[in-house]
């Protein structure tokens, strides 16, 4: 029993330390629970710390990479812009808002409108290429379409030069509406609008040029129009055909695909709206869904088109390019045709020079030597000629020293064109290969025949000289006398015309000579340069064929007439500012076409000037210069020549005095005779200043007429010394003189016809009786030193003087007629029927029997004191 108390007790101990160990195990467990429990509620809140982190780290992450790609696409675009504005320079790409029309010569990709790049980036412009790229093929709505062709054709027209572009528009249904505002072209000749039936005439025309382009222009040596360096020497040629493409027939498609093929390389290019082009390399597709378009050269990127142009904007522009083309290209600059250093060149064989440049920009030059030898230059009033010599003038004087170039220039219009290569008071400086210059000469073709004069006796100089050394031409003679001074010369004479207009001597003899030096001056360096507006009607070229012939260069401006060969009509479609260079008599297949520079700026061409003539020698005299409105002063000669007198300036190259000799001759008397009193008592005073020198000399003065007494100041102021007797004390005058013939004596007289008139101008005595005082001393008074110098308003009151009517005019030895026709003096000249003289004002004609075999003409010195 006790056992069992004892093993129950026992069983009841290690319950009870069971229980024990399961509480304290259970403590252990809830303790651990709440360890576990304590760290999951750590590690809860590190993971969601962790989430925390890691959704912060993605938010800043994925904003810097937003960062990144907005700023990578701003780059994008803006280089994209950047390549834009490099690929549509200007107008070619500006916006319309901000667009204006700037020829650069150039055009490459044209603006159509925009393309977004990235959704919220900026837009950059989307361009499709035309010019010298591609065709276009557009298809959409119609209204749409024409929008964008007028837009492509406003910024190609804006990108070139005017005429650099010609195009055609073929509408047939709305016959030129779609692009009117582009008509001002019209008129100017570079848009030409073709109706339904003129498609074939078009195509045809366009696939001509191609053809002729690549025979002529790319010949072989270039692929591409395009790929010529320098200017342009064709105008790129757009065709706009706005139809339907079941209006083109098997022939007309047949030749739209040779444009397709082989337009762009020659510069000729298309522009289809609804007519398929086909597939080729060359064609540019741009498909329109609204405001919307893809093209080929966007890809898949949707291009917004830009709004058209404003239909006013398109018409001023066009207004503008028909103007100036109207005006004309502007002119090319004369530092285009001068040299970096002057006169670096040797005219031995020739003279060659730049006159402008030609279509490619490249200088175009012209030469004077054995072939061509002389030229001929032709143009309207107004077309340029001055300024084209000009031009010429600087291209040869920069080149060539005045030791290699001698220049004579004759002007025939009413103007001073020439006047400023020499010096005058506002500048004194001259062009130093000037020798002579003559402005204001329409009135003296005398001049022109005395440069030719002077010419012709340089011409047999050097003929003589080349003799001498066996020369044939120029080059030789000037190897063979090296030390001789054998300059080129050239003559120009402007409106040579004038001088061989007339039916008389100075024309008949200018010819020939003219014609001499043309034939046989090539061969001494002696060249003629002719200009003139028209050779037609110069009655002294008839007959004469081997004179033009000679000038074998020929230089026509804008419509020039008979300057170039009948079949060459080059002339009348070159612009302002242009001209045809043919060194080939005018014939078509010579002709060469010039921009010519501007030289008659006055500020460019003095530049020029003075550069020259402070490099000129320091012998180098200033040139003569001859104008015909000009009236010479007299200046007294005090070498030892006998007496004479100086009656006015000789109109010739040297402009010496015309004199006559006071000596001992019979007959050597002088009598004035015409109306003009003020010229009558000029050529009295010059004459009595110049014989003044005359050691011992006398003087007296009559004046029978008190009216004309108001004449004589000049004398008065000439002659202080000499006695004057005016009306009632002439006859007592002229009784002492008579009287005592002892000299030197000089008698001057005017009017001195008025002695046998009453007080109302009749004759007292028809004809003065033999002992007549002035009769006695015209008739013995030269061999005693007695001379008279007398004016006499008529040549009949000066025969009524001598005698009347069988009167001889041996007592006249020589004689200035001033407002007296030729017809009048026969009696005094030795041309039969009389010289042929109309009188001119400021001119005279003078006839000394000892000295002349014609009468000459003369320039009166103008009077002391005036």
């Amino acid at each position: 029993m006790r056992s069992r108390v004892s093993v129950l007790a026992a069983a009841r101990q290690d319950v009870a330390a069971a229980r024990g160990l399961v509480r304290a195990a259970q403590a252990e467990a809830d303790e651990a629970r709440i360890e576990t429990r304590r760290r999951y509620d750590l590690i809860r809140a590190a993971h969601d710390a962790c989430l925390v982190a890691l959704t912060d780290a993605r938010e800043t992450a994925r904003d810097e990479i937003f960062d990144r790609f907005h700023h990578e696409a701003a780059a994008r675009a803006a280089t994209l812009g950047r390549l834009a504005s490099a690929c549509a320079p200007g107008p070619a790409g500006a916006a319309w808002p901000a667009w204006r029309p700037s020829p650069a010569g150039r055009t490459g990709l044209l603006r159509i409108g925009t393309i977004t790049v990235d959704e919220d980036g900026p837009a950059v412009p989307a361009l499709v290429p035309l010019l010298g790229n591609a065709h276009l093929e557009i298809t959409g709505v119609p209204s749409t379409a024409d929008g964008l062709i007028s837009g492509l054709l406003l910024r190609a027209l804006g990108s070139l030069h005017p005429g650099d572009l010609r195009l055609w528009v073929y509408d047939p249904d709305r016959l030129g509406g779609s692009l009117a505002g582009f008509a001002p072209l019209a008129p100017a000749g570079i848009l030409t609008s073709v109706g339904p039936g003129g498609l074939t005439a078009m195509l045809d025309e366009l696939v001509e040029q191609v053809r002729r382009i690549n025979e002529t222009v790319l010949a072989g040596r270039y692929a591409t129009l395009a790929g010529i360096p320098g200017r342009r020497p064709e105008p790129w040629r757009v065709a706009v055909l706005l139809g339907d493409a079941q209006d083109l027939g098997p022939a007309q498609r047949a030749q739209l695909d040779r444009l397709v093929r082989t337009g762009v390389a020659c510069g000729v290019h298309l522009i289809a709206r609804d007519i398929p082009l086909g597939a080729h390399p060359d064609v540019e597709r741009l498909r329109l869904d609204g405001r919307e378009a893809t093209c080929d050269t966007a890809g898949v990127l949707p291009v917004r088109l830009d709004p058209p142009p404003p239909a006013e904007q398109v018409s001023a522009v066009c207004r503008d390019l028909a103007d100036a083309l109207t005006a004309g290209p502007p002119p090319a600059r004369l530092e285009d045709v001068l040299p970096r250093e002057i006169w670096r060149e040797c005219s031995a064989t020739a003279l060659t020079a730049p006159l402008g440049v030609g279509p490619d920009g490249l200088p175009i030059e012209v030469s004077l030597g054995d072939d061509p030898p002389h030229a001929l230059i032709g143009g309207p009033s107004g077309s340029g000629k001055t300024n084209l010599i000009y031009a010429w003038l600087g291209a040869l004087t920069s080149r060539y020293s005045p030791a290699e170039l001698a220049l004579y220039l004759l002007d025939f219009k009413e103007g001073v064109s020439f006047a400023r290569f020499a010096p005058s008071p506002r500048d004194p400086s001259w062009l130093p290969h000037v020798r002579l210059a003559g402005v204001n000469v329409n009135d003296d073709r005398e001049f022109g025949l005395a440069l030719l004069r002077h010419l012709s006796a340089e011409l047999q100089r050097r003929a003589r000289a080349a003799k001498r050394c066996e020369a044939g031409k120029l080059a030789e003679l000037r190897a063979e006398d090296p030390d001789g001074e054998w300059p080129r010369i050239v003559a120009v004479i402007d409106e040579f015309q004038v001088l061989l207009g007339g039916r008389d001597a100075v024309s008949s003899e200018a010819a020939s000579l003219l014609e001499d030096l043309a034939r046989r001056g090539r061969s001494q360096g002696i060249h003629l340069v002719l200009a003139s507006q028209d050779v037609t009607g110069i009655e002294a070229l008839w007959g004469r064929p081997g004179l033009v012939a000679q000038f074998t260069l020929r230089i026509a401006l804008p419509k020039a007439r008979r300057i170039l060969a009948e079949t060459n009509l080059a002339a009348d479609v070159i612009p302002r500012h242009h001209a045809v260079i043919n060194p080939d008599s005018g014939a078509p297949d010579a002709n060469r076409i010039a921009r010519l520079p501007d030289a008659g700026d006055r500020r460019t061409w003095r530049t020029l000037q003075e550069r020259l003539w402070r490099a000129r020698p320091a012998t180098l005299a200033p040139p003569r210069l001859f104008d015909g409105d000009a009236v010479p002063v007299f200046t007294p000669d005090p070498g030892d020549h006998g007496p004479r007198a100086a009656l006015g300036e000789r109109i010739d190259v040297e402009a010496r005095p015309a004199w006559v000799a006071m000596d001992r001759a019979p007959g050597r008397n002088l009598a004035v005779i015409g109306t003009r009193g003020e010229e009558a008592v000029a050529i009295l005073t010059s004459a009595a200043l110049s014989l003044a020198a005359t050691p011992g000399a006398r003087f007296s003065v009559a004046c029978p007429d008190p009216a004309v007494a108001a004449l004589l100041g000049p004398l008065r102021a000439a002659l202080p010394s000499a006695s004057f007797h005016v009306g009632d004390t002439v006859p007592t005058l002229f009784a002492q003189v008579a009287a005592d013939l002892s000299g030197p004596h000089y008698l001057l007289g005017l009017a001195l016809d008025a002695r046998s008139q009453s007080s109302g101008g009749t004759r007292r005595s028809p004809i003065p009786s033999p002992d007549d005082p002035l009769r006695t001393i015209l008739e013995q008074g030269p061999e005693r030193r007695v001379h008279v110098l007398g004016w006499w308003r008529s040549v009949s009151r000066l025969r009524d003087d001598l005698g009347g009517l069988a009167a001889r005019y041996d007592p006249i030895g020589a004689w200035v007629a001033l407002d007296v026709h030729g017809a009048d003096l026969a009696p005094l000249s030795p041309v039969p029927g009389g010289p042929a003289w109309f009188p001119r004002p400021r001119r005279a004609l003078c006839f000394d029997r000892s000295t002349d075999r014609v009468p000459q003409v003369i320039i009166p010195y103008a009077a002391a004191g005036r």
